[in-house]
């Protein structure tokens, strides 16, 4: 045995080989963590090309050409996502400064925009019912008084969300937080599993049916999506006048929205059917879940009363002269006052601050491109050119309309898509004499309507399509077919009843 000492030390036997062996160090680069190469290379290019090789109209500044190109990059990011959506905005707005196309102030001033606040308040609010749980309540509620069969429950989930829809304005919060874990649960119970045979037993068709019935939910009130409140933004500073914003809202679109919301889940039932049609075991679920949350909470009841309140000031606001943005301040401060939310709950809903960067950016822009008269120049080409094919103004808004909905398979946001192109398509109807306040309202409820279109055109789209009931085929099958019916019911019952309200 050889032992070692402290002044021997411990022998080591190696081999010749692995001792003379020469060492070969092998280098390498760390993952690279930032901007998707291509998609950055082609977003820049489009704004450069766009700058420095097509003319400047002599109407157009050089600053408002310019702003032109950067927009264009930002609208290709969007796209083709070099950057996450707060990242790409930022950066872009970036650009703008750096050369000198806005002033710090200009690139800045539309984060003092009231939309922009309302918005991320309403966000507050859907925390505080995924908090407490009372979405969660108000859902299986309806779960256990229509849930019997299978058509009945996916009725009760349809007009559940639509019930909590107006305090909610996240229809991707209402879907990854309350309805996809009930229908989940609902679809598991019923032994039917994601990526498996068994997802049309139940899972598909519930899944399908509350994401086509969430565009109805989403039109039927102005605080029912972000983007709605964005479109009645960017509607007036174009120069068209909403009056009572919330009221004209749900008065317009009631009937649509309402007829939309109620054949949806019959018409699914029959072009896309369940395999399971009676559901004895829906009503029992939800009456235990029910039991186990217990009677009502004080939390509950105290979100309940501020909403309900807050609600009614949107409504009779302008008689109160209270604007909507201060309404909603009013509400998220109450809450925060009764601790039925604390300002820990605010600060963690990165939702609502990656909103107010984005929004801000994008919103700025839109702005700066009326002001500088970019929207202008482009309604009018677009006017001059619908003209020279002899449509009078219904034409025109028909085919404009159509245009600003399928164009929607090329954005994987809604917001984005109106914060992109709202204000040009609305400024192109009313430079072919559409009337202002049908142009805008139609093209905001087309933004509710496009949200199905495919598994990437919205945030609960993705939602429901990651839950893996639904194959990819079957979305997009569904989603042009439900999208063709929606649009024959607000061009038929929808001009009808706007013909009833005089705005034409």
């Amino acid at each position: 045995m050889i032992m070692s000492t402290p002044s021997s030390p411990l022998l080591i036997h190696t081999s010749p080989t692995s001792a003379n062996r020469p060492h070969h160090h092998h280098f390498s680069l760390p993952p690279w963590k930032g901007a998707k190469p291509i998609p950055l290379a082609i977003s820049i290019s489009i704004g450069l090309i766009f700058r420095f090789a097509v003319p400047k109209p002599h109407q157009l500044s050089t600053n408002a050409w310019q702003l032109l190109a950067i927009f264009l990059t930002t609208f290709s990011g969007l796209i083709l996502s070099p950057l996450p959506v707060g990242a790409w905005a930022f950066f872009c707005l970036t650009l703008t400064i750096v050369t000198k196309t806005l002033t710090f102030a200009e690139a800045f001033a539309a984060f003092t925009n009231e939309v922009i606040w309302l918005i991320v308040a309403s966000f507050f609010f859907s925390r505080g019912f995924i908090k407490t749980g009372l979405g969660d309540r108000i859902a299986l509620c309806f779960v256990s008084w229509f849930g019997k069969n299978t058509l009945g429950l996916s009725y009760g989930l349809a007009l559940s969300e639509a019930a909590i829809s107006p305090a909610i304005p996240s229809t991707t919060a209402r879907a990854g937080g309350i309805f996809l874990p009930i229908i989940k649960s609902l679809a598991v119970t019923a032994d039917s599993h994601p990526n498996d045979d068994s997802s049309k037993k139940l899972g598909a068709y519930l899944v399908q049916s509350q994401l086509q019935s969430s565009n109805s939910s989403s039109n039927l009130f102005l605080t029912a999506a972000a983007q709605n409140l964005l479109c009645v933004q960017l509607a007036e500073e174009l120069g068209v006048n909403v009056s009572s914003e919330w009221l004209t809202w749900f008065k317009v679109s009631c009937i649509p929205s309402l007829i939309s919301l109620l054949v949806t889940p019959v018409i699914l039932y029959k072009i896309f059917p369940p395999e399971m049609k009676d559901t004895p075991d829906a009503p029992l679920m939800a009456r235990r879940r029910l039991e186990q949350m217990g009677p009502i909470k004080s939390d509950q009841w105290g979100l309940m009363m501020v909403m309900l309140v807050t609600i009614a000031l949107w409504i009779s606001g302008e008689a109160l002269g209270l604007a909507s943005v201060v309404t909603a301040m009013l509400g998220l401060s109450l809450l925060l006052a009764f601790g039925i939310l604390e300002w820990d709950d605010c600060l963690s809903e990165k939702s609502a601050w990656d909103t107010l960067a984005w929004f801000g950016v994008l919103i700025g822009m839109a702005t700066q491109l009326t002001t500088l008269g970019v929207v202008a120049w482009m309604s009018d080409v677009v006017a001059d050119l619908l003209k020279s094919l002899s449509l009078n103004w219904f034409g025109a808004f028909c085919v404009l309309q159509a245009a600003y909905f399928f164009i929607h398979y090329l954005f994987a946001s809604q917001t984005a898509h109106v914060a992109s192109l709202f204000s040009a398509f609305l400024g192109m109807c009313l430079a072919s004499k559409v009337p202002g306040l049908i142009a805008a309202l139609a093209l905001g409820y087309n933004t509710g309507l496009f949200g199905a279109l495919t598994h990437y055109s919205s945030g609960q789209s993705a939602v429901y399509y990651g839950a893996g009931y639904v194959k990819l085929r079957d979305f997009f099958k569904l989603g042009i077919i439900m999208a063709l019916i929606n649009i024959v019911i607000w061009g038929l019952v929808g001009a009808g009843w706007w013909k009833i309200l005089g705005l034409y």
